[in-house]
């Protein structure tokens, strides 16, 4: 049984992940709330803890982000700062901590949940949280191609809109109709089409896939 730690397990999205891992028979390790991903002390003495306890992680899945809006001329250096700590910097140093042991045993999955709104930016009060998902592909191309060689694979995946308390909490009712007439797929997303995704890329039919983007948003973005 493959070891699985998932950021933001506790979330709809993050939790249909944990139960699509679980089902394909990982032990998943929940690293949410009671970790402050924005420090990272933090960060690093949850990934030792996690090492400590289970010996290895085979599969790291980061699907946590602060979703702090604010645009241009609103946006202050701590929120900035504290978006891209938590989206980006967390996942740097779990990779960090984590990869080491996926390549003595030969094999790795980094998977990491970004968002397709880093090709169509709906709103201006989402500079920080777009900014921060282009950076994580980044990271996913570059990981790819450094950590190839030790059998690790690194992918993200790029959900649509989805419907999540979350995403119903901060957004207008407006926008999932919006989301919904652009799809070439006239369907709502849920959180499970998300979690299918990855646990797909988390398993042995996805060896040859590494640094790609997956991007299941019903079509809204055909890249």
């Amino acid at each position: 049984m493959r070891v699985a730690v998932v950021t933001g397990g506790a979330g709809a999205i993050g939790g249909a992940i944990v139960a699509a891992l679980g089902a394909s028979d990982h032990h998943v390790v929940v690293l949410d709330r009671p970790c402050d991903l924005a420090d990272a002390e933090a960060v690093r003495e949850a990934a030792a803890g996690i090492l400590a306890e289970h010996g290895r992680v085979d599969v790291l899945v980061h699907a946590a982000a602060a979703f702090d809006r604010a645009a241009l001329a609103e946006v202050d250096l701590a929120t900035w700062r504290r978006v891209q700590a938590v989206n980006v910097e967390s996942a740097l140093l779990l990779a960090q901590a984590f990869a080491p042991g996926m390549a003595a045993g030969g094999f790795g999955r980094i998977i990491s949940i970004v968002s397709d709104t880093v090709w169509d930016p709906p709103a201006a009060d989402m500079l920080a949280y777009v900014t921060s998902k282009g950076a994580v592909i980044a990271l996913t191309r570059a990981l790819a191609r450094a950590l190839g060689p030790d059998g690790i694979a690194v992918t993200a995946v790029a959900p649509g809109l989805t419907d999540t308390p979350a995403a119903r909490g901060d957004l207008p009712p407006e926008a999932f109709g919006a989301a919904l007439a652009r799809q070439a797929l006239p369907r709502t997303l849920v959180p499970d089409d998300v979690a299918q995704t990855v646990a797909f890329l988390a398993s042995d039919a996805a060896a040859a896939l590494t640094g790609q983007v997956l991007c299941p948003d019903g079509g809204l973005v055909l890249r």
